[in-house]
This record gives C-alpha cells, sequence and structure tokens, in this order.
C-alpha cells in the first residue's frame, strides 16, 4: 500500500486537526494539543495499513491528546513554596468569541463535549463521530443530544 506523502495529510487536515484541539482543550492548550496531534500521527503514518478513512485516524489522535491534556491538568503539581499549588491557566475571553458557551462545553462530560466539538466544530457526521469515539452511530446521535439537552439546561436563552 502506497501511502500519500505526510505533507498531503497537513495540507488537508490541518484546519480540522487545530479546530478540534482548540475546541477540545481551549485556547491556552489548543496549539499544543494540535501540534502533539500532528508529531504523534507523524511517528504513526509509517506504519498505517490503510488509508481508508484518514481524517477520523487524524481527529481521534487529536482527541486523544486533549484527553491527555484534561486528565494531566485534574493532577495538582506542587511548586517550590509548600502548600502552594500550580495554577490552571487562565482561558483569554478575547481568544474566544462566545466565552460562555465554551465555558459550558467544557463543563460537560468528556464524551458529549467531544461529540459536540466533532459534530459543531469539525462538521463532521454521526458515523465519523462514532468512528473517532469509538462508538456506534446511534450512541454518537445521543452524545450529540445528551450534550445540546444540557446546554439547553445550562445556558442563558441569549447565549444559545
Amino acid at each position: 500500500m502506497d501511502l500519500p506523502p505526510f505533507q498531503q495529510l497537513v495540507d488537508a487536515h490541518w484546519r480540522d486537526v487545530a479546530r478540534l484541539a482548540h475546541a477540545l482543550a481551549g485556547p491556552s492548550h489548543g496549539d499544543d494539543v494540535a501540534q502533539q496531534a500532528w508529531t504523534r500521527a507523524l511517528a504513526a503514518y509509517p506504519g498505517l495499513t490503510s488509508t481508508r478513512n484518514l481524517r477520523a485516524w487524524l481527529l481521534t489522535i487529536t482527541r486523544n491528546c486533549a484527553m491527555d491534556v484534561h486528565r494531566a491538568a485534574r493532577r495538582t503539581v506542587p511548586v517550590e513554596k509548600p502548600g502552594l499549588l500550580a495554577e490552571a491557566p487562565v482561558t483569554s475571553a478575547a481568544a474566544d468569541p462566545r466565552p460562555e458557551v465554551w465555558a459550558a462545553v467544557a463543563g460537560l462530560p468528556e464524551r458529549q463535549r467531544a461529540a459536540i466539538a466533532l459534530k459543531y466544530v469539525t462538521d463532521l457526521d454521526h458515523r465519523a463521530i462514532a468512528h473517532v469515539l469509538d462508538t456506534s452511530p446511534a450512541m454518537s446521535r445521543r452524545l450529540v443530544s445528551d450534550g445540546l439537552a444540557t446546554l439547553r439546561l445550562t445556558l442563558p436563552e441569549e447565549s444559545r
């Protein structure tokens, strides 16, 4: 099997990877997540056995990198002064045109947050979302639906 040059993959999908990384990890970590996703993809690329759905493969890697950032953020890191903890990075409202919406999305359970981002940031259909999340299309519909229902309850009407 002949893989296309990696640069063709980057040219075709860099925007989707960057948008998903920012949607899942936020503006303070989005660039790092996207870079990490491309690095992991480059390392794994020569070993691919199929070129059937490279976009979904890249978005899965991006999602996994974003989840690694969230897991790492849950751990507290001691700093040099005893009794103090490192502060979490502050996200800039100016970097995001609708910070209240994305703050509400960030508060969703992990799989709902990923499904919402895949649907509305990268414009994937439910079959592709299911592939990225390793679930069924019916479950991807349910995750998006449940996430939207929670957002409707959480957000004021003018923010929807």
